[in-house]
């Protein structure tokens, strides 16, 4: 199957949300959280992603998740993550409660797809203007080896690349480790975005994407960042990508900062 056939199936059974200007929406990709061992990448940014989530529940956002919640490839079971996270989840809970949670799946946490609480894409659609609906997914459906060879991966992952990133070395496969694959990855992505004249969100990447001007892909970026995490806000109809960071005062309180590196890009009239 081709990466434009992976993509227009992930998109057949999509969830449907509405898209306007008085919609509320914050789009976070790739946590990859773990069981707190040194390799959980997430534990370093969790006091910034809490800090987040309670700043967006707080407003009114709807929490959209794209992918790569949980790092299932190096980890066996979601009980272990859950446990030691449960800050997060008792959150996704309160999100949950409000009709404000959204859960997609991505290569890392591919076998979430058989829970019904996780779906592969989400399509924000505008009534109003139909060319400007944002389609939402992980982006792996653009890798032959993160999608239809994801077995494969997760054994080199986890029994393999894993355990020699301890000692320093980077997985040359992975799109968010390796450049040249990064970029042939987003390639793929932007040209099926552009030939369907759609607009696609992903992360899978890792890459924060938001231009200054009207595009057709977007990239949240990810949470495992080394001192910040990023995503992308859509209020009152524009697209803003988001760095949260820790910052300090004059008097060196140190505090949690919300900072908007690109945008807002208008996307409804």
């Amino acid at each position: 199957m081709s990466i434009a056939s992976r993509l227009d199936r992930a998109f057949t059974q999509a969830t449907i949300l509405p898209l306007n200007r008085c919609s509320r929406y914050v789009l976070i990709s790739d946590c990859h959280r773990g069981v707190g061992t040194s390799s959980d990448n997430f534990l370093k940014n969790q006091h910034l992603y809490y800090a987040a989530l309670e700043h967006y529940y707080r407003g009114g956002f709807t929490y959209i998740e794209l992918g790569d919640g949980e790092e299932l490839w190096e980890n066996r079971k979601v009980k272990n993550i859950t446990e030691i996270h449960e800050d997060v989840y008792c959150m996704f809970a309160r999100f949950e409660e409000k009709g404000r949670l959204h859960l997609l799946y991505g290569n890392h946490d591919i076998t979430r797809r058989k829970n019904p609480a996780f779906s592969e894409s989400v399509i924000l659609r505008s009534d109003a203007s139909p060319e400007k609906s944002l389609y939402l997914t992980h982006g792996h459906q653009a890798s032959l080896l993160n999608s239809t060879l994801w077995p494969l991966a997760r054994f080199l992952v986890r029994y393999f690349w894993s355990p020699l990133e301890n000692l320093g070395f980077l997985d040359p496969t992975s799109a968010a480790k390796n450049y040249q694959v990064k970029e042939k990855c987003e390639e793929h992505l932007r040209n099926w975005a552009e030939e369907h004249r759609h607009i696609l969100v992903t992360g899978h990447t890792h890459r924060p994407v938001l231009p200054e001007e009207p595009s057709f892909y977007y990239n949240t970026g990810s949470c495992v960042h080394p001192r910040c995490i990023t995503c992308i806000e859509i209020e009152q109809g524009k697209l803003s990508l988001i760095k949260w960071t820790m910052n300090a005062r004059k008097d060196s309180v140190l505090y949690v900062a919300r900072e908007i590196l690109s945008g807002p890009v208008e996307l409804l009239p």
